[in-house]
């Protein structure tokens, strides 16, 4: 098991296969990196081999999470030809949008990727195109297309995304592009499906039963984008394994002034449900060309970190910056210092109801107390699922958690949980937990995470595969030894 990074925030950091060596990967790791995002939109399945392979040979402790599309609209390629041309749009020409996915937009011409495009937008509404570079007013409706105004110059590239705030659009929730990927990432065992465009917990569920079709214990984030994802954010939560707060999409689609009200407003939820959240979307964009951030960039990772996020993610400033490695640095050492610097006043209360009758839930809530109350060092668990790590998680102590996989799958499902430090230990034929976690302790004080006269508190269960937390332990190591040698067990 490697030092972890000072840091109890994850960092997913989005590769291009055009540049994934895996020296450049274990560069990212080992400066705070968790977890690799692999962009569909961007990459051919040879491309996400490429990396994929390059992953597993640096780490199997580092998960790999790979998008879908989801129910997006992009315009088509441009007439010329040419990847890297761009078409001018002057403001109050007239332009018109079809919903032709197999023609190419020209001037004066838009077409977009869904056919029925012109049936769901009426005039009146503005179409936003290329992240709002674009605003496009619609001032009539003919048989088979959309005349619009351009509202402000601008220039027009290749397969650009096209936003309706306030339209649904209805595109089916996975394209047949979707389930090829989705299919993909079952074969090749990846961790985490981050759903694009989720509206309703109908759409996750959509995602998970081909993954339960196919046996595979794949988890699904939601990507929230949209007012409609918004409105129904509690179904959501509900149906899915973590949620991402993709602020691109998300601030096209809403007023972007409520932006900052409603990440703190998913993150609460998140937390209290006990789920990994994300907060993505132009982090430290600025460092795709300089090599310091703004300081209003740094302010932003503070913030989300006060809010209590698990996860950051970086898009372009590690897929196609200049300078990778040192936004994944800066990230991490904000992070680290975010974390010293946090508020307790302002720590996330999750209720506890008796009613509930969730007993792993009122125990780690116990353990994460009696790091104040008791003095406690770490919070140790074993787990088969992640469930009981996760829930740690969510109380957001000031301690880490230590989480025994018994297998590496679940080394790299709580990769995305706050304040986690999972390491796969293998269980021997025969052996009992008590056993199990005698070997794990002394292994944690071999490398240096803990020390004899540390207190630690053990949360666990009754060895069933499945079965959540029973029971509590508090002591320091070296009672929990001389406990164990008074009985005849080796340590």
């Amino acid at each position: 098991m490697r030092p972890s990074v000072d840091k109890k925030t994850k960092i997913i950091a989005t590769i291009s296969d055009f540049h994934c060596e895996e020296s450049f990967i274990r560069q990212l790791f080992e400066n705070g990196m968790n977890i690799v995002r692999l962009n569909t939109a961007h990459l051919s399945q040879e491309g996400m081999d490429k990396i994929i392979n390059n992953v597993r040979a640096v780490s199997s402790e580092i998960g790999i999470l790979i998008d879908t599309k989801g129910p997006e609209v992009r315009t088509t390629m441009l007439a010329c030809g040419d990847k890297q041309a761009k078409l001018p749009i002057k403001k109050g020409e007239t332009v018109k949008i079809y919903g032709r996915p197999d023609q190419l937009t020209d001037t004066g011409v838009i077409c977009v990727n869904y056919a029925h495009f012109v049936d769901d937008v009426h005039p009146g509404i503005h179409i936003l195109i290329d992240d709002g570079e674009i605003d496009l007013l619609v001032t009539a409706k003919e048989n088979d297309c959309l005349v619009c105004e351009a509202q402000n110059d601008a220039m027009l590239g290749n397969r650009k995304g096209v936003n309706v705030p306030g339209v649904r659009i209805n595109l089916p929730s996975i394209t047949p592009k979707d389930r090829e990927n989705i299919l993909f990432a079952i074969d090749r065992k990846l961790d985490f499906i981050a759903h694009s465009f989720v509206r309703s917990n109908q759409d996750v569920k959509d995602v998970t039963d081909i993954l339960r079709q196919n046996n595979s214990h794949i988890r699904v984030i939601a990507k929230i984008e949209n007012q409609e994802g918004i409105d129904n954010i509690d179904g959501i939560i509900d149906a899915c394994d973590g949620i991402m707060i993709a602020r691109g999409d998300l601030g096209i689609e809403v007023p972007q002034e409520t932006i900052p009200g409603i990440q703190r407003i998913l993150i609460r939820k998140c937390v209290v449900a006990k789920k990994p959240v994300i907060v993505a979307t132009q982090m430290l964009q600025s460092m795709i060309s300089n090599p310091r951030p703004t300081r209003a960039e740094v302010t932003d990772i503070a913030n989300a970190i006060f809010y209590r996020t698990d996860a950051l993610m970086l898009s372009g400033e590690t897929a196609q910056g200049k300078y990778p490695v040192e936004a994944v640095r800066t990230m991490a050492k904000i992070a680290a210092e975010s974390e010293k610097t946090k508020l307790k006043d302002n720590d996330i209360r999750i209720p506890y109801r008796i009613e509930d009758n969730d007993i792993a839930s009122f125990l780690a809530k116990q353990a994460v107390e009696s790091i104040d109350a008791l003095g406690v060092r770490a919070l140790v668990t074993d787990s088969h699922t992640g469930k009981t790590a996760r829930y740690l998680a969510a109380y957001r102590g000031d301690r880490p958690v230590l989480a025994m996989c018994y297998n590496e799958l679940v080394i790299r499902h709580l990769s995305i949980s706050y304040g986690v430090i999972p390491f796969y230990q293998k269980q021997k034929e025969g052996e009992s937990k008590r056993a199990y976690f005698l070997k794990a302790l002394q292994m944690l004080l071999d490398h240096g995470y803990l020390h004899l006269d540390d207190k630690v508190a053990y949360l666990s269960g009754d060895g069933r595969k499945g079965q959540s937390a029973t029971f509590l332990e508090i002591n320091t190591i070296e009672h929990i030894f001389a406990d164990a040698r008074a009985v005849g067990l080796n340590v």
